[in-house]
């Protein structure tokens, strides 16, 4: 079967893009004619579709659809994308107020006719991944109910390829967490007895595939930069988690998030030696200059535990969003 009229070429300039919550982005895509420089051949209106790529491939999140002077998008992207058409062969995709459910892979799919063809453009945010079990302690999450976990502390369950580069930066954690694919793994930079033998050598651990609704593990939740500020509550005394919540209340702020605490450490370099309750009932700390008495052996979010929230007395972490 002969093909009428040149062959139609889709063409991402580059294949992956960064970028953070609260900010724009342009994902690249131009469509051309392999013979000609036209942009399309007038035969046909051109159909310009974005989809997001799910993490196993299997289906497509619709994102944006263009044809003629029609426009439509989709779920939580309406109101927030649209075509950059800086010429007329320029199908990229500006997404506005990036959000961190954001990342991914993103497909441009340009359609004249009876050809069509295809680029696909990773979108990577800025952010910091860490490891979290709820107060009931480690291994109680099924992965809904993970997802849910890390929502509720101001991020999304992590990707694969987030977790990669984080264990690639130095995560090192020895509980197997659940991923945004369905899998259970866990980060090793320092092969030990406990954590696959001492002998191994380092890497990200893959469990395989789990029931989604049955297992139970931890889970990597991934968090961004945000718009707002988070601080210590200078206070004149030590606070029930009660009156911690209220005494950020009071100062017009919240008490602070998990996911808040480690985008302020990691992105920010916040420091401060002492432990305050977070929302989730916690009571954590931020070091990033390691010294005596203040984690002297790394740069961490400490870990002081769930305590009583009616008698154990703390500081406390708040957060206040900016207009």
């Amino acid at each position: 079967l002969a093909e009428n009229g040149p062959r139609l070429l889709v063409v991402a300039e580059q294949a992956k893009i960064f970028s953070h919550r609260g900010g724009n982005v342009t994902l690249p895509c131009k469509f051309y004619h392999e013979h000609t420089s036209t942009a399309g051949s007038g035969t046909h209106k051109i159909r310009v579709k974005w989809t997001k790529l799910t993490s196993d491939y299997l289906k497509e999140v619709d994102v944006f659809v263009a044809m003629g002077h029609h426009r439509k998008s989709y779920g939580n992207y309406q109101g927030r994308v649209f075509l950059r058409e800086s010429s007329e062969n320029d199908a990229s995709l500006i997404i506005t107020d990036i959000i961190l459910e954001d990342y991914g892979r993103y497909k441009c799919e340009v359609i004249e006719g009876l050809e069509d063809d295809t680029a696909v453009v990773a979108l990577n945010l800025e952010g910091v991944v860490f490891p979290y079990s709820p107060r009931l302690g480690r291994y109680n999450l099924n992965f809904h109910e993970a997802q849910r976990a890390c929502l509720d502390q101001d991020s999304v369950i992590a990707s694969f390829d987030q977790l990669y580069d984080a264990w690639r930066s130095g995560l090192d954690w020895c509980n197997a967490g659940w991923l945004s694919d369905g899998s259970v793994q866990y980060p090793i930079t320092k092969p030990r007895e406990p954590c696959g033998g001492k002998n191994t050598v380092p890497g990200v651990r893959n469990y395989g595939f789990w029931d989604k609704d049955k297992s139970r593990y931890d889970v990597f939740c991934f968090t961004s930069n945000f718009n707002g500020r988070f601080y210590y509550l200078i206070h004149p005394t030590k606070l029930t988690y009660d009156e911690a919540v209220q005494a950020c209340l009071k100062d017009g702020a919240q008490i602070a998030k998990v996911g808040q605490i480690f985008a302020a450490w990691k992105l920010l370099g916040y420091d401060r030696c002492d432990a305050g309750w977070l929302a989730d009932g916690s009571v954590r700390y931020p070091i990033s200059r390691p010294r005596k008495r203040c984690s002297p052996n790394e740069a961490a979010v400490r870990f002081v535990g769930f305590p009583d929230k009616k008698h154990k007395l703390y500081g406390v972490y708040c957060f206040r969003a900016y207009n």
